[in-house]
């Protein structure tokens, strides 16, 4: 039985894609456009979310820093002004920098906890009011695998990611009753380019355009936790519950690191 409602009819819905510019997001908005969805576009580079636009004259594009609440107040005020209502909201805005405990830095950890957590926490906060207005309509938010457990390089990283598990996990207690269906989405390995940065091989590694489709499978499935690749994600999921000793020794096994 699917946790939420299966969203697998795209034509004539609308979509509002935040981190479109670059990556899953730029990927996701190529293939909702292909199967008819009606798309909103933000992030904080204008000229990236115009050339992701392209030529569709029904795309709006909203540019917005996720971490200034004003700017999500007033990108969600100008859509509703021109739809007549919210069908999806994707939130894919992130940050990542490959961090060891000996270079953390306050101002670093700052910045990531800003973009990861409380911009997600900020625009939650923006759409809800008008999902529950409107008694539907679906936000999914996008996490990591790298939030189940600890792993190098992820000392900031994977604490926001955990922090955005656990905040959708309640969202879904939240809101589902409610009508609006909540999902997590927790990738792998992404080719992209915050990824770029790793100096390790990373196993399982798939492009921005396969994890846009196993996006869209899990939203048709109606999942609630959409993991993928599962060959990588499932394997990790198990991982995350072997003894700790057992654990770290795979991790480590895994990056090389």
């Amino acid at each position: 039985m699917s946790l939420n409602p299966r969203l697998r009819d795209w034509q004539g819905r609308h979509v509002w894609l935040i981190g479109a510019g670059h990556g899953i997001g730029a990927a996701l908005a190529r293939q909702l456009r292909a199967a008819g969805a009606i798309l909103a576009l933000s992030g904080r580079s204008e000229d990236a979310l115009r050339e992701v636009a392209a030529d569709d004259a029904q795309c709006l594009v909203l540019p917005l820093d996720v971490t200034r609440e004003q700017d999500w107040q007033q990108a969600c005020g100008q859509l509703l002004q021109r739809w007549p209502r919210i069908d999806l909201v994707v939130m894919l805005a992130g940050d990542y920098r490959a961090v060891r405990a000996w270079q953390l830095t306050a101002e670093l950890a700052r910045h990531m906890v800003d973009v990861n957590l409380l911009g997600v926490m900020y625009g939650t906060a923006a759409v809800v009011p008008a999902l529950l207005r409107q008694q539907h309509g679906s936000i999914a938010l996008v996490a990591s695998v790298a939030g189940w457990a600890g792993m190098p390089n992820g000392l900031v990283y994977g604490a926001t990611k955990a922090a955005v598990n656990h905040f959708a996990q309640t969202l879904y207690l939240d809101l589902r009753p409610r009508g609006i269906g909540v999902h997590v989405v927790n990738p792998g390995f992404v080719a992209t380019r915050l990824t770029a940065q790793n100096d390790f091989a990373m196993p399982a590694l798939i492009s921005a355009e396969q994890a846009a489709g196993a996006l869209l499978a899990g939203l048709a499935r109606g999942d609630f936790d959409i993991h993928f690749p599962r060959r990588f994600s499932l394997v990790l999921k198990l991982a995350a519950h072997l003894p700790y000793r057992l654990y770290f020794w795979l991790a480590h096994k895994v990056t090389g690191l």
